[in-house]
């Protein structure tokens, strides 16, 4: 459980690491900015480090007490595990999951796996190696099916993500997911409406149903494009109370922590499906754990208050 703090000075000095050197730089860096702002408009001895190794010099130095990690992605991103692992080397408490929790959600392939032998639900898939040829690659598009959905195991933020409906489009699809290093997924693609639900702490926050103006929500949806609509709650009555439910056991099932969203689509049916889950969540205008906290009567500085408490977490 996190602890309850009422004095900013109870953080000691808070190193808002944001930035890094993955695909998704620039939207960390406009996360780690307002989360910043925030945490000093609460009276928060707050810094801003731009990537894990600046990062990881100033705490050798004795720079900081605690880390507040809006690094997003993986390979120097800090939400693969990789500076969860540090940080506990150099006992330097840390907001979101450990070590485990950050490693697992970010391959999207063992996330599925775990879901898959807990029952929980979750697209068909296949993994494809890196660099599969194309006859694996038509293979495992047989096995799933048209429409599908190809993307890189291991990126967020849509990065590298196509839908892909007939056979002729499917050898772009993989160039382009194979762009980014590590394996790749292969998966049904759902139709229907796109929900996601954050969790802080413990709490289950109001889902939220995303209605892109295009087809999908791409990365321009999410962080350019003004346009897209988001629905808050989703749901409403039992089917809101069952998707958290499910948010939850998926969260607790990868051994997360502290705070996080999980993202779900629900096809026509009423039926819903598990895709991922982030993190170590943008917290950008755009971003939708802060609407989520909004909806549930929290501000945005409480919110960026309340991730920072995390970081007190006694449990590892």
């Amino acid at each position: 459980m996190s602890k309850n703090i009422t004095d900013p000075a109870q953080f000691g000095r808070v190193a808002v690491a944001m930035g890094g050197s993955s695909a998704e730089r620039e939207v960390s860096l406009d996360s780690g900015r307002n989360v910043l702002a925030a945490l000093q408009a609460r009276g928060v001895d707050a810094q801003a480090i731009d990537g894990i190794p600046a990062l990881l010099d100033a705490l050798r130095a004795g720079h900081f007490a605690r880390v507040f990690n809006i690094l997003h992605g993986q390979h120097g991103g800090g939400e693969d595990g990789v500076l969860q692992g540090a940080l506990e080397s150099l006992k330097v408490p840390y907001t979101g999951s450990g070590v485990l929790g950050s490693a697992l959600s970010m391959d999207k392939t063992r996330s599925k796996q775990v879901w898959q032998s807990l029952g929980l639900p979750t697209p068909k898939f296949v993994a494809l190696p890196h660099g599969a040829d194309a006859a694996a690659v038509h293979a495992a598009a047989r096995t799933i099916g048209f429409p599908l959905i190809v993307k890189p195991a291991s990126e967020g933020s849509s990065v590298g993500v196509t839908r892909v409906f007939a056979e002729a489009d499917l050898d772009a699809a993989v160039q382009l997911a194979a762009r980014y290093p590590g394996d790749l997924l292969m998966e049904t693609l759902i139709e229907g409406d796109e929900l996601t639900v954050a969790i802080l702490g413990r709490q289950v926050l109001p889902s939220i149903r995303i209605v892109p103006k295009g087809e999908f929500y791409d990365y321009n949806a999410k962080y350019i494009a003004e346009d897209t609509q988001y629905i808050c709650p989703g749901l409403q009555g039992e089917a809101e109370e069952t998707l958290r439910t499910l948010a939850l056991a998926a969260f607790d099932a990868l051994g997360c922590a502290g705070w996080g969203r999980v993202d779900v689509m629900r096809d026509r049916s009423g039926r819903n499906w598990l895709l991922e889950v982030n993190t170590a969540p943008g917290m950008t205008s755009h971003s939708l754990v802060p609407k989520a906290a909004a909806a549930a009567g929290i501000d945005y500085q409480e919110l960026c208050w309340r991730v920072l408490e995390t970081s007190f977490r006694e449990d590892r």
